[in-house]
């Protein structure tokens, strides 16, 4: 049974941290105006706008300090983290859940957040929000739908969102709980105790800047390991400034995933609006949800 963290009120404090990459402050201060702005107190972790000057938030042991104040402080409902990047696999053994596990609260991200998700999802049965990030809010951002589909996710409003059908498509219904996240995340995590459970699950996937080639090997990955066998349904995303060989790989991203799972009898959904773009729904890891995939219309629904 998914247990379901507490839903926020106005007055409830959102923690931000930047458990992977470097992010400097000024590009989140956006971000912390408009939480303030929908009736939340906001707490800036150590990490925002820290860092050396290589990739990081920090090192490793500041990273995994500031998240860990995070999780401990029964005062902190949320957690966004500011940006993904690059680092959570490298402290995700040594966060201590103890506390979290008490008192869960949601935590906010996408992309290398993935890794957060997925351990959390397959260890502790604790929902979690795959959504847009701080950076997400800048440039109006915060007034689009995408931005507001975070705040209706935390204030408890259940989701009903609806795409455009793609060629691909894989017509049928299906009801699970929806698990999934960054493509080369959940590869990264195949074999660790971080693993997602698929089976009978609604797996979504998306993912940003990688090689054509490198797609193709990282759902062969998926698929030889059984992780795309018993699943419910499948939701391809975004697949956003993806890159080809100097000898074209011969494919676009969307044939390459068809070819490798159209032997499945599951309903399958390409093109839907979760990515590292702007087109990035507030997606509840472990909430169950239905997904329909019609003629005319796809639509996913808590």
């Amino acid at each position: 049974m998914i247990k379901i963290p507490s839903y926020l009120q106005a007055g409830d404090t959102i923690g931000i941290v930047c458990p992977a990459g470097y992010m400097a402050k000024e590009k989140a201060q956006t971000c912390i105006d408009v939480l303030q702005e929908w009736g939340y107190k906001v707490k800036v972790g150590k990490t925002l706008g820290s860092g050396s000057d290589n990739y990081f938030s920090g090192t490793d042991a500041e990273r995994l300090q500031d998240l860990q104040d995070m999780l401990d402080d029964d005062s902190v409902k949320a957690i966004l983290c500011g940006r993904g990047g690059y680092g959570v696999g490298r402290i995700i053994d040594q966060i201590s859940f103890r506390s979290f596990k008490k008192h869960p609260k949601w935590i906010i991200g996408f992309s290398d957040i993935t890794v957060l998700h997925a351990h959390i999802y397959s260890n502790y049965k604790i929902a979690t929000l795959h959504a847009p990030m701080a950076a997400a809010f800048n440039d109006e951002g915060y007034k689009g739908e995408y931005v507001q589909s975070l705040k209706y996710a935390l204030e408890g409003k259940k989701a009903k969102y609806s795409c455009v059908p793609h060629m691909f498509n894989k017509k049928g219904e299906a009801v699970g709980e929806l698990v999934g996240g960054n493509l080369a995340l959940l590869v990264n995590i195949t074999g660790t105790p971080s693993q997602l459970k698929t089976k009978g699950r609604i797996l979504f996937i998306e993912d940003v800047g990688e090689y054509l080639y490198s797609i193709d090997r990282m759902f062969w990955q998926l698929k030889r390991s059984g992780q795309l066998d018993k699943l419910a349904g499948l939701i391809i995303g975004g697949f956003t400034d993806m890159k080809d060989t100097e000898r074209p790989f011969g494919k676009t991203v969307e044939e390459i995933i068809h070819e490798i799972v159209q032997e499945y009898d599951y309903p399958v959904c390409f093109n839907f609006p979760v990515s590292h773009g702007k087109e990035n729904y507030a997606l509840k890891v472990g909430v169950g949800y239905k997904l329909k995939v019609g003629t005319n219309k796809v639509i996913l629904e808590e």
